[in-house]
């Protein structure tokens, strides 16, 4: 018979956790009567979740700006809007999986909450970095479209959906940055799957406002890491400051506890067999440690290579194993000894002990740079530039192979000139996976001045997808022996009443 535990669960805080799993954002932490930390609840952000009116009350420590609770009302309040399917606009209407839709992207992830819950294995998003010089959605829906102009907003005038350029004079320059992205980031999190992952791109203007907000929505545990991306290939003197910025960021968070990335490819070409073992391939791994002697004392000892009785010193550092383990590895022959009794002696790693076929992956990334990204939409469309700043076919393409290594639906909500779908494709016809995608943008106007206007694009939704038509074709005639699904359903956001019933996507 089992012992009995001669005490009973803590079951607050295992409801904590349940709670946690729900709403990462309402748990934090507090000091209990024995002066240790553990979890609790915030109850009033709780409060806040679970209310569709604005309630007053004392704001506890947390982050926060004017008008957070505003937002969470934002994200959790229905609407009365529908999709409405285009087919004229589609390629592969009754075949295709993907999606393309326009509208307002707050909007948008609320219909998508009822056919995609739970559903998304990946969200890549390419936000306002809040430069200054950006616009930035402004989801007052409860003014009207003269008052926005009146304020200098940016109305569509089919579609009535509205931006408003966020210059730094603006008094809430930071507070409406982050009222728009967080009640977009609360909907987002409804659609990731158990197991799904979001990439978030960011400038310097606000990345510490992001990991705020993020391991708010997420959890700070979920937080997988940060990616350096070098976006400039050469410097730019052009800068007053004198500093040239040459890189971007991308944060990911997983869903859930206890997820990971694909990784790295292992790199193949490192393993051979020079010596014929039967074992199979293998390549020389570094075996010193990286602890000193009052830290890991059990790793700092001399080792003898028993054909020869050389004794090898003891690195500076230690070894990477205990003696049992070197002893094992002596004993299966699996030491390289240096014909010098100053060398070090290094370890055979074979290919048959690999655990996974991939490694960890850099969080450094500087083999695509911007000026690609540029020159590929530019190629697409006959050599002319029709959208400023687009991000590289190729780094979208890494991060869908970590995300969703082969079948999955990969969600964009500022689609842009939609490079993620473009990078989805690409993929799926180089790899066979059978990836899906879901792409949002606001039918944002075009300068009337731009040469994409001029050439008869009214918006960037009509950018977005000629750009996905195109690179299809061209996806499908570099690869005529890959099938893959190129086609695209249109759906635009519609306002409806109570006898309209909402066209499901799914």
């Amino acid at each position: 018979m089992d012992k009995l535990k001669m005490e009973t669960p803590d079951l607050f805080q295992a409801n904590i956790e349940k709670l946690a799993a729900l709403f990462p954002a309402c748990v934090t932490e507090a000091r209990g009567e024995d002066g240790k930390l553990k979890k609790a609840v915030n109850f009033d952000l709780l409060r806040q979740l679970l209310s569709d009116v604005v309630l007053e009350g004392d704001e506890t420590y947390e982050f926060t700006w004017v008008g957070k609770k505003a937002a969470i009302v934002e994200a959790n309040r229905p609407i009365r809007k529908t999709l409405r399917p285009c087919p004229a606009e589609s390629v592969d209407w009754d075949t295709t999986e993907n999606l393309y839709i326009e509208g307002d992207n707050l909007e948008v992830l609320k219909l998508l909450q009822e056919s995609y819950l739970g559903k998304v294995k990946m969200i890549y998003i390419d936000p306002p970095y809040n430069t200054g010089n950006d616009f930035i959605y402004r989801d007052d829906f409860a003014m009207s479209g003269e008052e926005y102009s009146e304020e200098s907003g940016q109305v569509d005038e089919e579609t009535g959906d509205r931006l408003f350029k966020n210059t730094d004079s603006n008094g809430r320059f930071h507070s409406d940055w982050c009222s728009m992205i967080y009640s977009r980031l609360l909907l987002a999190r409804n659609l990731l799957a158990d197991d799904g992952v979001i990439f978030i791109s960011i400038g310097e203007e606000e990345i510490e406002t992001l990991y705020q907000l993020c391991n708010e929505v997420f959890g700070k545990s979920r937080h997988l890491g940060t990616f350096i991306w070098k976006r400039r290939q050469m410097v730019d003197s052009r800068a007053k400051s004198g500093v040239s910025e040459d890189h971007e960021y991308m944060l990911c968070y997983a869903k859930s506890a206890n997820q990971r990335i694909r990784g790295a490819l292992t790199d193949m070409g490192k393993y051979s067999n020079p010596d014929n073992d039967p074992r199979g391939d293998w390549m020389s791994a570094d075996m010193t440690g990286l602890a000193t002697a009052s830290q890991r004392p059990n790793l700092h000892y001399d080792i003898c290579n028993p054909e020869t009785n050389t004794i090898y010193g003891c690195p500076p550092l230690g070894w990477r194993y205990d003696r049992n383990r070197m002893n094992a590895l002596i004993s299966n022959k699996e030491i390289i000894w240096p014909s010098n009794p100053e060398g070090r002696p290094r370890r055979k790693k074979f290919v048959k002990d690999l655990e996974s076929q991939y490694t960890g992956m850099s969080t450094v990334l500087n083999t695509v740079f911007n000026t690609q990204a540029t020159r590929e939409l530019k190629a697409l469309f006959n050599g002319e530039d029709y959208f400023d700043f687009p991000k590289p076919t190729e780094l979208i393409k890494l991060m869908v192979q970590q995300g969703v290594p082969d079948e999955g639906i990969i969600l964009d909500f500022f689609s842009g000139s939609a490079t993620t779908a473009h990078a989805v494709m690409q993929l799926n016809a180089e790899d066979g996976g059978h990836r899906k995608f879901i792409m949002v943008q606001l039918p944002e106007a075009c300068d009337e001045k731009s040469e994409a206007f001029k050439a008869g694009y009214k918006n960037i939704c009509e950018i977005g997808k000629e750009r996905i038509r195109r690179s299809a074709k061209k996806i499908a005639a570099d690869n005529p022996d890959k099938p893959f699904d190129g086609g695209f359903r249109v759906f635009k956001l519609a306002d409806t009443n109570m006898t309209d019933v909402y066209y499901s996507a799914g």
